[in-house]
């Protein structure tokens, strides 16, 4: 095939009549696909993307999380994973949490989890797409995609390759993080991919003893105000949670009880149904 000129006049290509999707595995069936995105690394996309899994699966959903940070992957650590994903004549056989939720992440694949994985953009891509066709993903009613920081080959590979419904963007108060994930969120304009809303992680702590919550890494009234400019709902604003942080770290996150996450899966389930 030649390469694109966007002149569909003088071409008989019909691209509009084939699917641009990679072929999800034959042995899966998937509802719903829904990007956590940020755009910037730190922010706690991770965390939130597990927090959404677990809320999901304690409403009875059947939930499925595909880890495409190939470079940077932390979803197995979180759920406290310990066997490999296996191979079948069907395909490759994701990981299982406690709670049925299945895991699809370089991590599981590698002998050693600190092992660095050092590819170049396409390799990494190909990996993502791997995960979506070569997985054994049964069926499930949603797959949440723990999207990898900024805006480059796995992204796009992520938005063009696999038919993503929607996304979810985190955040942290801070300005400077803000300027970046406005850039995921006109990233995922162009690429015309819906956005439920945004996600304010660590945004402030609350103090033990009198309840008085403290801005630590910015505003939040400055956050919603560059929400409500690019037309987004903020859905949920997480505060820094010690106990959070530690069953994450102790792979317990389906432990976790966050009542400030509720709204944003309201969202997701919106969706869903």
């Amino acid at each position: 095939m030649s390469e694109c000129t966007h002149d569909c006049s003088s071409c008989s290509q019909n691209c509009a009549e084939r699917d641009p999707h990679a072929k999800l595995n034959e042995y899966s069936q998937i509802k719903k696909v829904i990007a956590v995105s940020s755009g910037k690394g730190g922010v706690g996309k991770s965390s939130v993307t597990a927090l959404l899994a677990v809320m999901l699966a304690r409403r009875g959903y059947k939930v499925g999380v595909l880890d495409a940070d190939i470079t940077g992957p932390s979803i197995p650590k979180a759920f406290g994973l310990v066997h490999k994903a296996k191979g079948s004549p069907m395909g490759i056989l994701p990981a299982e949490t406690h709670m049925e939720i299945k895991v699809m992440s370089i991590n599981l694949l590698l002998e050693n989890e600190t092992q660095p994985v050092v590819w170049r953009g396409p390799v990494l891509a190909g990996a993502v797409t791997q995960f979506w066709t070569d997985v054994v993903w049964g069926e499930l009613d949603v797959l949440l995609i723990d999207m990898p920081p900024g805006t480059g080959d796995v992204p796009i590979t992520v938005y063009q390759s696999l038919p993503v419904d929607a996304t979810v963007i985190v955040s942290t108060p801070q300005a400077l993080v803000q300027m970046v994930v406005d850039k995921a969120y006109k990233m995922a304009d162009m690429m015309e991919i819906p956005v439920v809303g945004m996600v304010a992680n660590m945004s402030g702590v609350v103090c033990p003893d009198c309840g008085r919550r403290i801005d630590v890494f910015g505003s939040m009234e400055k956050f919603r105000e560059a929400a409500e400019g690019m037309g987004l709902p903020v859905l949920a604003e997480l505060p820094i949670n010690a106990d959070i942080a530690r069953l994450c770290d102790e792979g317990e996150i389906e432990r976790v009880v966050c009542e400030e996450i509720d709204p944003a899966v309201d969202a997701v389930e919106a969706l869903l149904k």
